[in-house]
C-alpha cells in the first residue's frame, strides 16, 4: 500500500522526531552534535524553514519547525540526512542507513500548544534522566530560548515572542514556564500525536486540518505511561 503524504501546511509548526535505526546512537562524540547543528542551520535556511526549538539526544532528534513552503520540512530533513549520514559513515567507517525509516511529524496549533511543544523538546534530557535541569544539557535550544544565548539556528515563534516585548523579560518568562515542567497528559499527547502523525491542538484546529486535507485526524488510543515530573527529579 502506498504511503500517505505527510500532513504539511505552510505556516503551521511541526514537531519532528527522527530516531537512529534500532535505537542505535546517531551521535558518538561532540563533533557529531556540532556537525548536525551546522547541517540543520544550512538546510533550514536553504529550504525556508524556521526552527523554533530542538534537542539532539544520543539516538534521536526533536525539532519544532515552521515551513514557509509546502514540502519544506521534508526537503530540509532529506538534506540533513544526506550530508550528515555521509559524514558520519566516513568518520566511523561504517555503511548503510543511520535513521529508522522516515521521520515522524505532527502539525501543532499555535499559542499554548506551541509553547508546550517547546518545553517538551527542551525537557527531553530531564525526562531521560541525563540531567536534572535543562540548562545542563548543551545540545538543545534551551540556552537560546531561556537564557538568551546566541543560536543562529533559532527563529522565535510568534507565541514565544508574545511572552514579552523585552528580550530579557521574555527569556525569564519562558524559563519560568520550563521550570514548571509539562503536564503528564500533554507530554503523552504530544508523543502519541507525533508517533501517529496526527495534528495536535484543540478540536477547532484538528477539524480545520481535516477539512483542508481530507484526512482523518483522530489518534488511536494506547495505554497511559507511568507518571513523571518534568521539572524536578525525573522518573525515567
Amino acid at each position: 500500500m502506498a504511503r500517505l503524504p505527510r500532513l504539511d501546511l505552510p505556516g503551521v509548526p511541526q514537531h519532528v522526531v527522527q530516531r537512529g535505526v534500532d535505537r542505535q546512537p546517531c551521535f558518538a562524540r561532540d563533533d557529531d552534535y556540532l556537525r548536525y547543528r551546522q547541517e540543520l542551520a544550512e538546510a533550514a535556511l536553504k529550504h525556508a524553514c524556521a526552527v523554533h526549538a530542538y534537542v539532539l539526544m544520543t539516538n534521536h532528534v526533536h525539532l519544532l519547525v515552521t515551513p514557509s513552503e509546502p514540502g519544506g520540512v521534508s526537503r530540509m530533513m532529506q538534506a540533513i540526512g544526506r550530508r550528515y549520514v555521509t559524514g558520519f559513515n566516513a568518520r566511523y567507517r561504517r555503511t548503510g542507513t543511520l535513521w529508522e525509516g522516515r521521520f515522524k511529524s505532527a502539525l501543532v496549533d499555535s499559542d499554548e500548544y506551541v509553547l508546550a511543544c517547546y518545553r517538551y523538546i527542551e525537557l527531553n534530557p530531564v525526562r531521560a534522566a541525563m540531567v536534572l535541569q535543562p540548562s545542563e544539557y548543551v545540545w538543545s535550544s534551551y540556552a537560546r530560548n531561556a537564557l538568551g544565548m546566541h543560536d543562529v539556528r533559532i527563529t522565535p515563534h510568534d507565541a514565544y515572542r508574545r511572552l514579552s516585548a523585552v528580550d530579557r523579560d521574555r527569556h525569564a518568562a519562558y524559563a519560568a514556564l520550563v521550570a514548571k515542567g509539562i503536564d503528564t497528559e500533554q507530554a503523552h499527547d504530544i508523543a502519541l500525536h507525533t508517533q501517529q502523525q496526527k495534528p495536535w491542538g484543540p478540536e477547532r484546529f484538528r477539524r480545520q486540518i481535516e477539512a483542508l486535507t481530507g484526512r482523518a485526524v483522530e489518534v488511536r488510543p494506547r495505554g497511559r505511561p507511568a507518571k513523571w515530573t518534568a521539572s524536578a527529579h525525573p522518573s525515567k
